[in-house]
């Protein structure tokens, strides 16, 4: 009998295991800042292996102090069916999954920003299944326990903008000498097209692809009436004639 009694133990206890480690508790999101996320102790653990003595830059601004223009400028760039999707694009996704086939591998993404915000919190960038299959079960519970604000909240605060710059303020500050809130159109623009490659393109850098792809970005901001042209050339000359410095961002600061 106690043997009968065990093994239904065992096999109650399996699923609620696997649920534990595919699931994290996400509701602690709605109301308390991360800390520190695995894509950051990943990172660390990289210079450690390489035996560089480097921290990371990490900010936290709440929506209120992020500039709209990179809101939006994230949005279009990254996944311009977020506010209307549950936290899959599966067009996207078939396309990603076309193109994993024809290379024989997994490398295209097709991840939507509640993905991402899954990856960058709780797990690495290895490519696999299992790894995927993760990110889809923690995606479905964040898009069903924080709202679609708080997951953009979390994800321009956590998505890494450069080798060891993570959240919209530090690379703001990083890069434009300035805090989030008031970044341009362009400059937003300029930081939502590296995200996909964020070590290899460089924000403030004069790519070619990073040049044409920020310019794409600003012009559907401009079709869209999210920015003004006339309206955004004055503020860029006003702001020229008296730039305001801004402290770089402290080292390793994390969230409170």
């Amino acid at each position: 009998m106690k043997k009968i009694f065990l093994i239904l133990f065992i096999l109650a206890a399996v699923p609620v295991a696997l649920y534990m480690v595919f699931i994290p508790d996400v509701s602690s999101l709605r109301k308390n800042n991360p800390k520190k996320t695995s894509m950051m102790r990943y990172r660390e653990a990289q210079w450690v292996a390489k035996g560089q003595r480097r921290k990371i830059s990490h900010v936290w601004a709440p929506y209120s102090r992020i500039s709209p223009y990179l809101v939006k400028a994230v949005i279009i760039a990254e996944d311009d069916k977020f506010w209307r999707h549950e936290g899959f694009d599966f067009e996207a996704m078939q396309k990603a999954v076309e193109k994993d086939i024809k290379a024989g591998r997994l490398k295209a993404g097709g991840s939507t920003i509640s993905q991402q915000l899954a990856k960058n919190l709780y797990l690495t960038p290895e490519k696999s299944i299992l790894r995927k299959l993760r990110e889809a079960v923690i995606t479905w519970k964040i898009e069903r326990t924080l709202s679609k604000r708080r997951i953009i909240e979390l994800y321009l605060n956590v998505v890494e903008w450069g080798d060891g710059v993570f959240g919209a303020e530090a690379a703001a500050r990083a890069y434009f000498g300035k805090a989030a809130y008031e970044l341009t159109p362009m400059e937003a623009a300029r930081m939502a097209v590296v995200l996909p490659n964020p070590r290899r393109l460089n924000v403030a850098g004069d790519q070619r692809y990073v040049n044409a792809r920020a310019d794409i970005i600003y012009n559907i901001m401009v079709k869209r009436g999210i920015v003004v042209p006339e309206l955004d050339e004055m503020e860029r000359g006003g702001e020229a004639e008296a730039p305001m410095p801004v402290p770089q961002a402290p080292q390793s600061q994390q969230s409170p």
